[in-house]
């Protein structure tokens, strides 16, 4: 008896990986990492999955959908501290200056995330640690929830502003003009300036990140809503 032959497909190339909503936001962030969240368009996605655009929308409805839930993958990497009534101001400045590292890296990504109201489970966690720290510290629920979404908009509007200033050679130019004009205004002339003049410039981006959400924070919970 003659032994069994061994069937051979006929395919040029190994069958494709079945989609899904995972495989695309992985697939979408690679490209967003690799060559800038300019180039990631549908139709690049579509063929990176070997598949057509039409096919995606059952995953992902729209570009602002899928850059939040890229946001909301890469808050999966994020540290989120205990919650602690000892250290809950600390721990909020150290999550808040986390997440706005994060998204620096990516300005373009965070001038998307302004305009837009992500969503996702690590986006959510991410939410609930904050009030949870701030319900820690004894912020009344309102300001408590009113003031996430201060400290969210304020840490995505940096990341957006310092991150497009290393990314462009223009806006790092005009920057450093203001700058110039800001040391040589005259005292006779611009005499408020004159008395800060060196501390425009003082402190380190971590210090100024410090100072920023520490007043956030001290305002957040001294200003009632309504």
């Amino acid at each position: 008896m003659s032994p069994r032959r061994v069937p051979v497909s006929r395919r040029d190339r190994p069958a494709k990986a079945p989609l899904s909503r995972a495989g695309a936001v992985a697939v979408g962030l690679r490209i967003m990492r690799e060559e800038g969240l300019e180039r990631l368009t549908m139709r690049r996605l579509a063929a990176e999955l070997d598949t057509g655009p039409s096919s995606l929308y059952v995953y992902v409805q729209n570009m602002a959908e899928l850059h939040g839930a890229i946001l909301d993958e890469l808050l999966a990497g994020l540290e989120l501290p205990a919650t602690s009534a000892d250290s809950w101001r600390d721990d909020v400045i150290a999550l808040m200056s986390g997440y706005t590292r994060l998204l620096m890296a990516y300005p373009s990504l965070a001038r998307s995330v302004l305009t837009l109201r992500p969503s996702g489970p690590h986006y959510v966690r991410f939410i609930d640690a904050l009030l949870g720290l701030l319900h820690a510290g004894g912020v009344p629920v309102g300001q408590a929830a009113w003031g996430v979404d201060l400290l969210l908009q304020h840490g995505t509007a940096i990341a957006a502003e310092q991150g497009t200033r290393g990314e462009s050679v223009d806006a790092g130019d005009e920057h450093q003009l203001l700058v110039m004009e800001l040391r040589e205004a005259a005292e006779a002339e611009f005499p408020n300036i004159a008395r800060v003049r060196e501390e425009l410039f003082s402190g380190t981006g971590e210090e100024r990140f410090a100072w920023t959400f520490g007043v956030l924070i001290a305002g957040i919970s001294a200003v009632p809503v309504g």
